[in-house]
Formats: C-alpha cells, sequence, structure tokens
C-alpha cells in the first residue's frame, strides 16, 4: 500500500458510505443495482481504474482495482456492486483493452469507465460451466458480419448489460481453435432476449441471467481484435488476474468475519459472562484470525507478483481454491459464534455466509483449479 493506495481507500470508503451503503437493502429487494449508482461510481473513478487514461479510465494499475474491490466489500458491497464492478472494470474493460482493435477500444472503453455503459461476459450456458471448449453458441459469418444462436446463463450483469462479450464457436470444427469473442451491443441487437434475474442463495443485488440469442445480427468490427479463432486463448491468459482478484475478495471477508465476531463476542453475555472469556470462542476466533493473516499475507505477494508480470496460472489456481474455501470455513465458524443470531439476515455475517458460497464455483470451480495444479506437479 502507497500513500497514493491509502488515498484512494479512503476516498472509495467515504463514496460508498455515503452513496451506497443507504440504498443496499433496496437493491437486495429489487436484485438490481440502480443504473444511477454506475454513473456515481464512474463519476468517483470506481470504475475501470486499471484504464489507460486515454480510453477514459483512471490510468491506475491492478493493484487500484484491489483497493477499490477491498473497500466495497468491507462496505457490504462485494456480493452487489462489487461482484458486477468485478466483471465489468477488471474482467471485460481488460479484455478490450488487451485484444480489442484501438476502434474498439476507443468506441466502448469510455461509456465503460463513466458508467454509461454496463458490460457482462458470457461464457456458461445450460449444459457447460467449466469446460468452455463444449459451448454450443455459434457465430456463423455473413456478407454483413455474424449471426449469433445460443443461451447464456449465470451472466453476472445480465439484466444491466449494454454490451455483452460473448464466448461463441466461429468454427465449430475447430474445438478450441474455433472459439471467438463477439461483442454484442444489446439496445440495437434485435433477437436478443433477456431471461429471468436468477433468484440466488446469495447475492442478491448481484443480477445474475438468463441471455438469449436468436439469429442476432452483429457487425463484423464487433469480432474482439478482430481475428476468428483467438477467444479460448485471450479467456485463459485472463483467468489468473479473476482468479487472484477472487482469492482476495476471500481473505477480505475472512478479515471482516473475524472483526465482526470479535466485537460481537466481546458485547455478547451467556452465563453472566461475555462470550470472549470462554476459551472455546478465543481458539477459534485465533484459528480464525491465522487463517486470515495467512491468506493476506500470500495474496498480497501474488498481487506483486502480478504487478511484476510473473504471476503462473498454476500458483494463480492454489490461491483461488485456499482462499475460497477458507473464506468459507472461517465464515461458517464464525457464525457459529452468535448462536442463533448468525442465521438471522439482519447480521451481516449472515449474508456474508450466503454469499460465500459461489466463490467455490465461479472463475472456474474449486474442483478445476486442483486439476490445474494436479497437471504442474
Amino acid at each position: 500500500m502507497t500513500e497514493e493506495l491509502s488515498i484512494l481507500a479512503q476516498h472509495v470508503s467515504r463514496f460508498l458510505e455515503r452513496e451506497f451503503v443507504p440504498h443496499r437493502q433496496r437493491w437486495d429487494d429489487a436484485g438490481v443495482v440502480d443504473r444511477d449508482a454506475w454513473r456515481k461510481a464512474g463519476e468517483a473513478g470506481l470504475l475501470c481504474a486499471s484504464i489507460p487514461e486515454e480510453f477514459g479510465g483512471g490510468g491506475g494499475t491492478r493493484a487500484h482495482d484491489i483497493v477499490i474491490a477491498q473497500e466495497t466489500a468491507r462496505a457490504g458491497l462485494g456480493g452487489g456492486f462489487g461482484a458486477g464492478n468485478g466483471v465489468h472494470s477488471t474482467i471485460v474493460a481488460h479484455y478490450i483493452l488487451a485484444y480489442g482493435t484501438q476502434e474498439q477500444k476507443e468506441r466502448w472503453l469510455p461509456k465503460m469507465a463513466s458508467g454509461e455503459y454496463v458490460s457482462a461476459v458470457a461464457m456458461t450456458e445450460p449444459g457447460t460451466g467449466s469446460d468452455l471448449q463444449a459451448v454450443r453458441t455459434t457465430a456463423t459469418r455473413t456478407n454483413a458480419g455474424y449471426v449469433l444462436n445460443g443461451q447464456k446463463t449465470f451472466i453476472t450483469n445480465g439484466q444491466n448489460a449494454d454490451i455483452v462479450v460473448v464466448v461463441a464457436k466461429t468454427d465449430p470444427a475447430a474445438g478450441s481453435k474455433g472459439v471467438s469473442l463477439i461483442v454484442v451491443e444489446t439496445a440495437n441487437a434485435e433477437g436478443f432476449k433477456r431471461g429471468r434475474n436468477l433468484e440466488k442463495i446469495g447475492m442478491p443485488a448481484q443480477d445474475t441471467s438468463e441471455l438469449f440469442f436468436d439469429d442476432v445480427a452483429v457487425p463484423a468490427e464487433n469480432l474482439l481484435g478482430g481475428v476468428e479463432g483467438q477467444g479460448f486463448v485471450q479467456l485463459m491468459v485472463q483467468l489468473a488476474w479473476e482468479r487472484l482478484s477472487c482469492a482476495f475478495g476471500a481473505v477480505v471477508e475472512m478479515e471482516r468475519a473475524v472483526d465482526l465476531t470479535v466485537q460481537y463476542v466481546r458485547e455478547r453475555k451467556a452465563f453472566g459472562q461475555p462470550l470472549m472469556s470462554f476459551q472455546n470462542t478465543q481458539f477459534k476466533l485465533a484459528e480464525a484470525k491465522t487463517q486470515a493473516v495467512i491468506g493476506r499475507n500470500f495474496v498480497d505477494q501474488l498481487l506483486v507478483r502480478l504487478l511484476d508480470g510473473d504471476l503462473d496460472p498454476t500458483t494463480a489456481a492454489m490461491a483461488k481454491w485456499w482462499a475460497t474455501d477458507m473464506q468459507c470455513k472461517v465464515i461458517d465458524e464464525c457464525l457459529q459464534l452468535y448462536g442463533g443470531y448468525g442465521y438471522m439476515m439482519e447480521y451481516p455475517i449472515a449474508r456474508m455466509y450466503a454469499d460465500a458460497r459461489v466463490q467455490k464455483i465461479y472463475a472456474g470451480t474449486n474442483e478445476i483449479m486442483k486439476m490445474l495444479i494436479a497437471r504442474a506437479l
């Protein structure tokens, strides 16, 4: 943490407390974050912080993204705006930055940085999760561009998205070499439909949707990078960052769970004495605190490696599975110390418990992470 990053953290924390936290329950009830909130976030510099200034971004690094994500989680907004911004600013924006043509960068990134556009990436299909080579959505070449046909599900920002990076087969016979990324601008896409805003165990404010593509005509210039068959490689290169960001989020939630629980057990009494005075409470929190500190040191070290261009996919997979698995264990132990109150959604620990479970599933399941690690042995 440099002085600049510390100042950013303070700015983000104040902004969220003033502008977003008062609306959290309403967003949970609605199942979506207001579009106006996205524009406010853009004005405050919370969107596309690591995108160069020439494309409307903040001109920072991945460290700036992490600081924003950390403060969002600490404000209790990680499962709503935080998850959506993670996809928007640190995944989709970087696909466009890394692989887009100059015209594509100039067309989409400034609107994403301002909050005028909200973005999504459509990988998962009803029958295809972690196995991206098996996607069935097709992009058939025509004289004017492409015609998209297929269905996607579990798409973060699906209800709000103005642009969707769609993983599709431009050459179904070529396996992974036939996968391309096609950008759909939803406002004028005839044949594009949003399905249900899916009801989930946790993250209620994060719109997660089904998307349908029925003969959707897309201009040729919306092929990301302008070359077919590069989609699988493009996705794989960016996945190390996505998995590290999951690990960072897990560590922040562990730290937050421990802090909230320590405060609770000091105030709550049983049998005439504070819960903190019981040896079981002390031992459980000692373990949880140690696990959070180990996680923090691990992911901080990996972010330094990422910034130096030295983070390999195998180590990122290690961080993702260990930190998210430990997140669920730590939060579960902390919730137990609340007793019955831990099961009540009015307490943050209950919300954190529900939100945490998906961390072991998205960005590649933890079972897939272990397979990737095993291959490198």
